[in-house]
């Protein structure tokens, strides 16, 4: 029941937990008493010439204060408002006694603005002025962030919003920015010290003895396999509710963040993972979502409960409600440790009911890359769920020698298949806990470096893209998954691709080691190699207990999903553990390109290399 907020208020998610008035300084941050709620839109600015001040600052969250990096003294950094069509010259003060810098995330431009440090450009010095220039091409969600450091953990982001140069397809009567992300107390040098010293410093959700005993989490066997390896399966997050706060639009669950609307009103909510380190699990409990957009670019029409919105995935959704009440829109983080949570509400000091965390997901042998019982068992290959049916196959062509050279080319395979090495499954040698397939066995992946890098090998990783995501595959109601999405216009290229690659995305989670193919990027000695309008089937293969945010920077790519000439184009994908992706992409932009995970403390750590795209012979670029 919705209720306007005063002094005696609880949030019902509060009483779940047997809470009382006096008990709510005890109860979690998203379930404490909230204020009258906070209904400010973002600080907007717009035109063609727009000016930025990166400077430090302080930030009150739920009533405490820290230090903070914010543009024009907001954290989140201002909405930014362009049009399609128009050309915008950013000029960017970097107040900072440190070097700093922007990336348009997701933008397309020359590869000059695109604002990688080391890569595009040099970084904007401290006290000086950098000005982006550059034509407005797309329009949609999207989103800005410093590719410097660790600035972005500390409030160094913000929103764009592109308004197409026509009419809108997407009909909506009111708007709002919905901007997800984590904040913590500590310094992140700090966080990334304790990472690095134990890589499960912050879950403080592991299995008990109690579990152990009843199989209460997971079967025995599984645990024992878990442990042979030394490794834990309730480590879904490296950084947890234990030191972060998660924001909407910079504001605390206590704060209670309000959009409005009146009955009746299509709402369009433009979502955006801006967070450092946290995939949140988005839903509005009495509305359902229809999603119309997937990271700026409109998708045909599909209804849902939930979205699992990976970090730097943005995704635009049209709720309708018809009853003059309040709705509580929950971002609940993938390991159930908080929640980032605002309110939709007829008027300014409304809420309605907070549900309470639901139960922890723990990772399974599937996560392993090792679903024997699952979608192998059975041996109907017709049947499996990892299978892509609806794809086709890529063809097999020779390879370059200038790519063949440093190991860029696979024979290509059905996309969405298991990437299984079948000489492997037979009885290889003996695994971590007995297993019968081996978690190191590096002739299922021959691209890969015998590095220290590289912990475990999935054995048979397997298509995830049909699949919620860990934690929401038994919650009961309508999930998104990647094969829901298609596009609402045809590809701008349909070509088959020119040739295959794989690339392994690798982790040692006790010496908190990330990396492509084994190797961190202070290890490569070549970036990845690729001609101008190259049609190239890229497939990532995770071989790590962990979902991955993969961000290619300058380019949308097309997932193979099934969908053929429609096939959804995005800028980032999550690749959940033990599984793969397949993607084809036009490297029609010539320039040098980041390519990385977006966990900011995994591509601090090594998991990022570099994408180089040349003119083919004559050509210019």
């Amino acid at each position: 029941m919705t209720a306007l907020i005063d002094r005696r208020t609880l949030l019902r998610g509060g009483a779940a937990l047997g809470g009382t008035a006096a008990l709510a300084p005890w109860f979690p941050a998203w379930a404490q008493p909230v204020s009258a709620g906070i209904v400010r839109p973002l600080p907007t600015v717009s035109g063609d010439d727009i000016h930025l001040r990166i400077a430090h600052q302080m930030l009150t969250i739920d009533g405490r204060t820290s230090h903070a990096i914010g543009v024009n003294g907001t954290v989140p950094a201002p909405l930014i408002r362009l049009r399609e069509g128009q050309t915008v010259r950013l000029h960017v003060e970097n107040a900072l006694d440190e070097d700093s810098s922007i990336h348009w995330h997701g933008l397309i431009l020359p590869f000059q603005m695109d604002g990688v440090p080391g890569v595009s450009f040099p970084g904007i010095r401290p006290r000086s002025t950098f000005t982006y220039e550059f034509p407005v091409r797309q329009a949609g969600t999207y989103w800005y962030h410093s590719h410097s450091g660790l600035q972005e953990q500390l409030g160094h982001y913000g929103p764009i919003v592109i308004d197409p140069a026509g009419e809108d397809p997407i009909r909506s009567d009111r708007e709002h920015v919905v901007l997800l992300s984590d904040h913590s107390q500590l310094h992140p040098h700090m966080i990334f010290k304790k990472l690095k010293l134990q890589g499960g410093y912050f879950n403080y959700q592991k299995q008990t003895l109690a579990g152990l005993l009843t199989g209460k989490d997971q079967p025995l066997k599984d645990r024992l396999a878990w442990g042979g390896m030394r490794m834990d399966s309730t480590d879904v997050s490296d950084v947890t509710g234990s030191t972060y706060s998660y924001l909407v639009n910079g504001h605390g669950p206590q704060d209670n963040w309000t959009g409005l609307f009146t009955p009746g009103e299509r709402v369009r909510l433009r979502i955006i993972n801006a967070s450092a380190m946290t995939t949140f699990n988005v839903r509005i409990p009495g509305l359902r979502l229809t999603v119309v957009q997937a990271d700026g670019l409109n998708v045909r029409p599909v209804t849902v409960d939930e979205i699992q919105v990976a970090v730097a995935e943005t995704y635009d959704v049209i709720v309708e409600p018809v009853d003059d009440r309040a709705y509580t829109l929950v971002g609940e983080t993938v390991d159930r440790s908080g929640m980032a949570r605002a309110t939709l509400a007829p008027r300014a000091g409304m809420a309605a009911e907070v549900p309470p965390l639901r139960k922890r997901p723990v990772a399974t042998m599937k996560d392993m890359g090792m679903d024997m019982g699952g979608d192998m068992g059975g041996g109907d290959m017709a049947a499996m769920p990892g299978m892509d049916h609806g794809a086709s196959p890529a063809p097999a062509p020779a390879c370059a020698p200038e790519h063949a050279a440093m190991g860029h080319c696979t024979p290509a395979a059905p996309a969405g298949a298991p990437v299984v090495d079948h000489a492997a499954m037979g009885h290889g040698a003996a695994g971590s806990g007995g297993m019968k397939h081996s978690m190191r066995d590096f002739s299922n992946a021959p691209g890969v470096s015998k590095t220290p890098t590289v912990q475990t090998i999935s054995p048979m990783p397997v298509d995830r893209t049909g699949e919620p995501g860990q934690g929401l595959v038994n919650v009961g109601h309508k999930v998104l998954v990647y094969r829901d999405l298609v596009a609402v216009d045809r590809n701008p290229d349909v070509r088959a691709p020119d040739r295959a690659m794989q690339i392994h995305l690798t982790g040692n989670m006790e010496r908190y080691m990330w990396a492509f193919d084994g190797q961190k990027l202070n290890e490569v000695k070549h970036p990845i190699p690729f001609l101008k309008d190259e049609r190239v089937r890229v497939t990532l293969v995770n071989d790590t207990m962990m979902g991955h945010p993969i961000h290619l920077h300058g380019h949308f790519f097309e997932l193979v999903t099934g969908h053929g000439e429609y096939a959804p184009r995005k800028h980032t994908v999550q690749v959940q553990p033990g599984g793969t992706v397949t993607f084809d992409v036009t490297t029609d932009a010539v320039g040098d390109w980041a390519f990385h995970c977006h966990l900011l403390y995994h591509m601090h750590a090594g998991m990022m290399q570099v994408v180089t795209v040349r003119p083919r012979g004559g050509d210019q670029a």
